[in-house]
């Protein structure tokens, strides 16, 4: 592949909005898409104006096909290494291709780490899932159990009682809530259930109930879970760019400004690998913010180049008088 001034890393919302915007700037960009979105489990995007309840797959193939409208380049292949040097960048893909690139847009999004209790992930983004505003109208008025597995169990098991009178939450192997928190779920309802989750009851392939270790089945509807999240970054190291522990204790994510620039000059990052909290319309949004930025820094840089590059010679130096006097 030919250099290109851009190219994304990570083709989902965030890459692909990212590459939709450059593209239209007038900007060389390829996507490099390794397949495999986050959301893919689902059965519908959520919260998103004009497209909510829109399969995944089908939110992907028409942001692909809008930026090929434009020029841009959307190519299938995992990232294995990024080096730079003087003139940008060179991506290395797993299968031995490389591309030069003046800038990088990393949009490679987060995975799921989930707790180790079967039958988990087969069940999740249908009735196991972890975000309210995601799938909360889809289980409203169910019987939903969250599962503590972080620091934020509480404030979720808070979060999905506002879809859902029955509520429990489940302390597996998390000390049972004290204090303050242990006030607020008394008060809004949510009832506590101590001893570690061996496994999901399924019945007719739904939730029928949540099975403990000590064999009680405790019977509940949908499960919401709070995973680990681990940025997709591995091929920064070249770069010397490596996640960071997210303030929220939650995962790891890629560290930058409000604008996405990260340390490395040249990078930016948008999307789930630096923002662990965005839905998908938020990660299109931050790939579009990121993209303008990353044309503003080329547009500074041409301009550098054009004026130096129109820049009058000096005049000759007078000749001293000696060698005047000479002739």
């Amino acid at each position: 592949m030919d250099g290109y001034d851009v190219v994304v890393v990570g083709g989902g919302a965030a890459g692909l909005n990212g590459a939709l915007m450059l593209a239209r700037a007038r900007r060389s960009v390829v996507v490099v898409d390794a397949g495999a979105p986050r959301n893919a489990p689902a059965a519908g995007v959520h919260g998103l104006l004009a497209r909510d309840g829109m399969s995944p797959a089908e939110l992907l193939e028409r942001g692909r096909d809008e930026v090929r409208r434009y020029g841009g380049h959307v190519v299938a292949g995992e990232v294995a290494a990024a080096v730079g040097d003087s003139g940008g960048f060179t991506v290395t893909l797993a299968a031995g291709a490389s591309v030069r690139a003046r800038r990088l847009l990393v949009a490679t999004g987060v995975v799921d780490e989930l707790p180790a209790v079967p039958g988990l992930r087969d069940r999740w983004g249908r009735d196991v899932v972890h975000c309210p505003y995601c799938h909360g109208w889809e289980i409203r008025d169910q019987a939903i159990g969250v599962l503590a597995g972080g620091p934020l169990s509480v404030h979720q098991a808070l979060l999905f009682r506002q879809w859902s009178d029955d509520v429990t939450l489940f302390t597996h192997t998390m000390p049972p809530p004290a204090g303050e928190e242990a006030g607020q779920l008394a008060a809004r309802g949510v009832r506590v259930i101590g001893g570690e989750v061996a496994s999901l009851v399924i019945a007719e392939d739904r939730i029928a109930g949540v099975r403990l270790a000590d064999g009680t089945v405790v019977a509940r509807e949908a499960l919401a879970v709070a995973p680990r999240m681990t940025v997709r970054a591995a091929f920064l190291d070249g770069l010397g760019l490596r996640p960071v522990e997210h303030p929220a204790g939650v995962g790891e994510h890629i560290a930058s400004d409000a604008t996405g620039r990260t340390d490395v000059p040249g990078v930016w990052v948008a999307g789930n690998a630096t923002d662990l909290t965005a839905q998908v319309g938020a990660a299109a949004a931050a790939g579009a913010a990121a993209a303008g930025q990353i044309n503003a820094d080329l547009i500074a840089e041409e301009t550098r180049e054009a004026v130096a590059a129109h820049r009058p010679p000096l005049p000759p130096e007078p000749e001293s008088e000696a060698r005047v006097g000479d002739r």
